[in-house]
């Protein structure tokens, strides 16, 4: 199977892998032809990578980051809660977060487990769910990244469970912001802007009046978005004022934010947002965080299409553990000739990079 982005899917294509709503129904099943109609409704539900089938990679192993079960429950329990957060505060009526507490830790505990049995690195751009709401899939994916750097960082157990708890709460202050400024395609006024720079505090002010949920969490959630040069907000902070599970929530925040589909731009693939986390460093995130994320994330997903150094074209077949950005890759093309594909594992061919995507996005907007 083919990993193909959303915009360069053609008529007749076919899909290898199932996509699911945000509740975990089926909306298209493995095997579907795909025509125009169905790819624009496609876009519309924020669908940003599917898998294809292609004869050439059919065999090509693709391994979930976390099980269709374990996401499947995360959504529902933070699609639930929030939505009683919102209405709660519709009404006017006090939010006890105590209460929401122990279906969250479930969640965080059902997400450790499924990483702990994960010795790739991770993917999720095949995780082909359509979520109407973005809020959601955001704070769910956050979680999963963030677990899974902080993993790769070395943390212990109750560490990571303390992560995993700031991570799924770190946006909870923007149930107060209205979804028309949140979803805005035209740019922010700076009215508007000022308003979506309240959540942290918003988010902070919710947790940290709870007796289960520890302050680290309702810190997460008012630091994610400092950086430590002190360009960050609401309060500026600098280097080590700064908690180490907000750096690492923070990078996996951005990362996220970029891959995924908004109203107001099209997702990037890894590599293109890696190097916008790259372009931060020593700036706006700390060296060793963004370093240790990129040994943590496939940069170059398996399925994926690529051009080699040397003009080889061919799809990633495999990733090789920690050195994510030397993959196997399966050559299906050489100076613009098909041939009888074989594989080159860029791990023992150290003269060979990748050079580029044929399916990076920002190359076909520019088509």
């Amino acid at each position: 199977m083919r990993l193909r982005s959303i915009n360069a899917l053609k008529d007749n294509d076919c899909l290898a892998k199932a996509i699911y709503n945000e509740n975990g129904q089926v909306l298209l099943h493995k095997g579907v032809t795909l025509t125009k109609g169905i790819i624009e409704k496609m876009k519309d539900k924020g669908i940003t990578f599917v898998y294809i089938e292609d004869s050439l990679t059919d065999d090509l192993h693709i391994k979930e980051t976390i099980s269709e079960k374990t996401r499947r429950e995360s959504i529902k329990t933070i699609q639930s809660n929030f939505r009683t957060i919102s209405e709660k505060m519709v009404l006017g009526k006090s939010i006890d977060m105590d209460k929401l507490e122990p279906s969250f830790s479930s969640v965080v505990q059902n997400i450790l487990g499924d990483i702990r049995e994960n010795k790739e690195a991770i993917s999720m751009l095949s995780d082909a769910f359509s979520y109407d709401t973005y809020i959601f899939r955001h704070s769910l994916n956050v979680t999963i990244y963030s677990i899974a750097l902080g993993k790769k960082y070395g943390l212990s157990e109750k560490q990571l469970e303390e992560l995993g708890m700031g991570a799924i709460l770190h946006d909870i202050g923007k149930i107060a912001i209205p979804e028309k400024i949140l979803n805005k395609k035209e740019a922010l006024t700076d009215e508007e802007f000022k308003l979506i720079q309240e959540h942290p505090v918003i988010g902070f002010e919710m947790l940290r009046k709870s007796h289960t949920i520890s302050l680290l969490a309702a810190h997460c959630a008012y630091q994610h978005h400092e950086r430590i040069d002190g360009s960050g907000y609401p309060r500026g902070l600098k280097g080590k004022d700064i908690h180490l599970y907000a750096k690492l929530i923070g990078v996996a925040d951005v990362f996220e934010a970029v891959t995924g589909n908004r109203v107001y731009r099209n997702a990037k693939l890894p590599h293109e947002a890696l190097e916008l986390l790259y372009s931060g460093v020593n700036t706006l995130f700390d060296k060793d965080i963004v370093e240790t994320f990129a040994k943590t994330i496939a940069i170059y997903p398996v399925g994926l299409e690529v051009t080699l150094s040397d003009g080889r074209t061919g799809i990633v077949a495999k990733q090789n553990g920690d050195f994510t950005s030397r993959p196997v890759i399966r050559v299906t093309r050489e100076k613009g000739q098909e041939v009888d594909p074989y594989e080159v594992d860029l791990m023992k061919t150290l003269n060979v990079t990748i050079s580029s995507c044929e399916t990076s996005l920002s190359q076909e907007e520019a088509s």
